[in-house]
């Protein structure tokens, strides 16, 4: 991926216009929907983050939720001890989710294949588990979140407008960060290493480090997603860290297309606008979408995002090339 909307895209201008549209959004004055968009790009965030193993290592993780339910957690926890900065209570939960994916990704990085989704399904089951012996906090019920985070004096996130702002913020500089670390030479060995790790054993370059890094990155975007979620919810549950939350990450970002970036978000804006959709139509909505997600393996071959784009191959080859793999 050349750019972040590809220059070889002959349709990107319809990317640049869903994002004028989705900033003018507010000014609609329709609370529900400003909420159900600020949802869609929290998800984003996540599956995002997700598409950095997934796309760019080839590595498939099933606990992702994870991450989100320890910015949940944070959030609320310290918003029941009086600390409500999002200056002090998002670093924190960053550090933690952080410091969880360095001890995930050394022990499961170690693995491939199923055994490196069992170990990371192990991992959020572990966590789920834990928000759920936390009686203090509500246990299986979950608890209120007490107060919103505090982005500055005249800056809450209670307000949905804020909120809707502050994430869509979050969510283009994650998008930056996360183009500018795999267009980088980091990022080279990554996607190299997703290739043929043999290979790049071969040329004298351990990968272990950069895969690590990578799932400590990923972890930390996760994080913040599920501090946004806090505030958008009001209410921290152990459902956050459900397993099924990261199979719904997982199809988000198969949806959109994996290792562009740009997919992911669009596969959550469509998984979540089905949902509410489908669901306000039937409780049953997970036996339309199942269908659904078929239609879109066997006639989508390059996700949604590829409609937006004349030659995916072509994006591939070309980015292959600038890294010197095959």
């Amino acid at each position: 991926m050349r750019t972040l909307f590809s220059a070889s895209s002959s349709r990107s201008w319809i990317l640049w216009l869903l994002l004028f549209l989705v900033l003018l959004l507010p000014f609609s004055g329709e609370t529900y929907y400003i909420k159900l968009v600020t949802r869609i790009i929290i998800f984003a965030i996540a599956a995002l983050s997700l598409d950095l193993l997934v796309g760019y290592l080839g590595l498939v993780s099933f606990g992702h939720a994870a991450f989100m339910a320890i910015g949940a957690y944070t959030v609320g926890i310290m918003a029941s001890m009086g600390f409500s900065s999002a200056w002090i209570v998002w670093p924190l939960a960053m550090l933690l989710g952080g410091l969880f994916g360095l001890v995930v990704g050394f022990i499961s990085l170690r693995c491939s294949g199923l055994y490196f989704i069992f170990i990371t399904l192990a991992f959020a089951q572990m966590v789920f588990y834990g928000a759920q012996s936390l009686r203090a906090y509500g246990g299986d019920d979950g608890f209120a979140l007490q107060v919103a985070s505090v982005v500055a004096p005249n800056v809450v996130l209670s307000n949905p407008v804020t909120l809707f702002y502050v994430s869509l913020f979050i969510l283009l500089a994650f998008l930056y960060i996360s183009y500018r670390l795999v267009n980088s030479p980091f990022g080279k060995i990554a996607v190299a290493t997703r290739d043929n790790e043999t290979r790049v054993h071969a040329v004298g370059v351990d990968p272990y480090p950069y895969k690590l890094v990578m799932f400590v990155v990923s972890g930390v975007m996760a994080t913040v997603s599920g501090a946004l979620m806090a505030n958008l919810t009001s209410y921290i549950a152990p459902a956050y860290v459900n397993w099924l939350v990261s199979g719904e990450l997982l199809v988000m970002v198969i949806l959109g297309s994996v290792g562009t970036l740009v997919g992911p978000i669009l596969g959550a804006a469509v998984f979540v606008g089905l949902e509410h959709w489908l669901s306000d139509i039937t409780e049953h909505w997970m036996l339309i979408l199942g269908p659904l997600i078929v239609i879109r393996v066997l006639f989508l071959k390059n996700g949604i995002y590829g409609l937006f784009s004349r030659t995916r191959s072509a994006d591939l080859s070309a980015d292959r090339a600038a890294s010197g793999g095959h």
